[in-house]
């Protein structure tokens, strides 16, 4: 059986239904490129035709080819049938438009190929921006309707075994190049379902490229290099867009890779290149509420699992206690990421964090947990430009009484806004020695902090 027959449906919804002229008279034969409106109503005609002619829910089983074929096919049975010629380009728009809609992302797909876009927002289905380089425009791509766009949803969502409806109108997914994915449809989103997309295909973004970028200087690049050698338990803190995960994949790429790894996330989106990663994933629940599996869950199953580091995607909750007593009794060298506005504002988070956990802990016994578990914070933030900079490297010093004590090792200072709109400022280390000092010399780093600063 050849790969069209295998999606073939029977014999009753094989057949054929009588279809409406795509002219209200006989017509002579007309060109019609340039026509959108026309090709838009030939694009519903020949989807239409295909639904009934295929079974759809064996599409991604018979693949690209089939598809291609039985497309071709009837492009060219509705264009005999009402005397119309399509010009080259019109039918190759026609193919990838029709093929997109019934195997990939419809009208989303151009975007999807182009790595230089860092996220895709749908407010609607008439209503798609684009962040290309720090800045949000509006595009031109629509859907047909809300119904096509819930289509889109419900393909993304089902690929990774999580539904969206009525019940469960909020979804986290991801796409196959572990672009996360966030959709939230009515009634909670008043205006038609949304779609929000963070991008992580195309080419992974490494530490040369965010040097390249002058979003961190060599220096705290080799610094931070040393420090994942030496096994120090790294936040990656910052807002939302910040950069924080793509920081985090950087700095994760210098673990070594005779050790194992294993990553717990909400939804999976870290790319570690070493051989010996262990990926977990959260899971919602049921319908009936049932069946939910947590962070915190993951987490102290993890700790079973033989991990020489533990990485989490990002700590929201109650999962922060476990994390930190892991991280200090024997699972150093672990790393995760947290929302806050500077790193004296994580350490805030992290002890708000601790009391979800519904342990009862003194203020000072919760900033104990915190100065023995967390050896760096590294802050990152994004700019007024749109650029995304790692604006601290602080470590934590130990403990004064009931507070945490921090230094900043290299920070990263704004001096001005140029003509063109683009931030001025320096990075520069602070000159402070390191309490790690005698544990990152024996790692490999020859040299403290220079005291130099570097334009960025």
């Amino acid at each position: 059986m050849g790969l069209i027959d295998r999606l073939q449906p029977s014999s009753e919804a094989r057949a054929p239904s009588a279809q409406p002229s795509l002219f209200t008279h006989d017509a002579p034969t007309v060109a019609i490129a340039g026509s959108t409106g026309f090709l838009a109503e030939l694009r519903t005609r020949v989807q239409d035709r295909l639904v009934e002619r295929i079974d759809v829910s064996r599409l991604e089983e018979a693949g690209y080819p089939a598809l291609l074929e039985q497309i071709s096919q009837v492009i060219d049975e509705l264009i005999s049938e009402d005397k119309v010629l399509l010009t080259a380009a019109d039918r190759a728009r026609l193919v990838k438009s029709v093929t997109n809609d019934m195997l990939g992302l419809g009208p989303l797909e151009p975007l999807l190929q182009d790595n230089e876009i860092s996220d895709i927002v749908v407010n609607g289905h008439a209503d798609v921006w684009i962040e290309r380089a720090g800045r949000l425009n509006r595009t031109d791509v629509r859907f047909r309707d809300d119904r096509h766009l819930m289509t889109i949803i419900n393909r993304i969502v089902a690929r990774v075994g999580r539904r969206v409806d009525e019940a469960s109108p909020m979804v986290d997914a991801r796409l196959p190049d572990g672009s996360r994915v966030n959709a939230i449809i009515p009634p909670l989103a008043v205006d038609g379902p949304g779609l929000s997309i963070r991008r992580f295909g195309g080419h992974r973004i490494q530490m040369y490229d965010l040097i390249r970028q002058k979003s961190i200087t060599e220096e705290m690049a080799e610094f931070l290099r040393v420090a994942v050698g030496t096994r120090l338990n790294i936040v990656v803190a910052g807002g939302t867009g910040s950069g924080k995960t793509t920081l985090l994949n950087c700095i994760s790429s210098y673990i070594p890779e005779d050790q194992r790894i294993i990553t717990i996330e909400d939804a999976a989106e870290l790319a570690l290149q070493q051989p010996h990663v262990f990926r977990l994933e959260t899971r919602p629940a049921n319908v009936e509420g049932r069946g939910e599996v947590t962070i915190r869950d993951l987490f102290r199953n993890t700790l079973r699992m033989r991990p020489d580091r533990v990485i989490v995607g990002e700590v929201r909750g109650a999962e922060v206690l476990d994390m930190l007593q892991a991280m200090s009794t024997g699972h150093d060298g672990s790393m995760t990421t947290l929302h806050a506005n500077s790193p004296r504002d994580a350490l805030a988070r992290l002890e708000m964090m601790m009391l979800l956990s519904g342990v009862v802990l003194s203020e000072k016994t919760m900033n104990q947990y915190i100065a023995g578990a967390i050896n760096l914070i590294v802050h990152a933030a994004r700019l007024a430009d749109g650029s995304r900079k790692v604006t601290r490297i602080t470590e934590i010093s130990g403990m004064e009484g009931a507070t945490v004590l921090t230094q900043d090792l290299f920070e990263y200072t704004q001096t001005g806004i140029a003509e063109n709109g683009k931030v001025v400022g320096q990075f520069r280390s602070t000159g402070a020695r390191s309490v790690f000092t005698e544990r990152i010399a024996a790692g490999g780093l020859k040299r403290g902090p220079t005291g130099k600063a570097a334009a960025g």
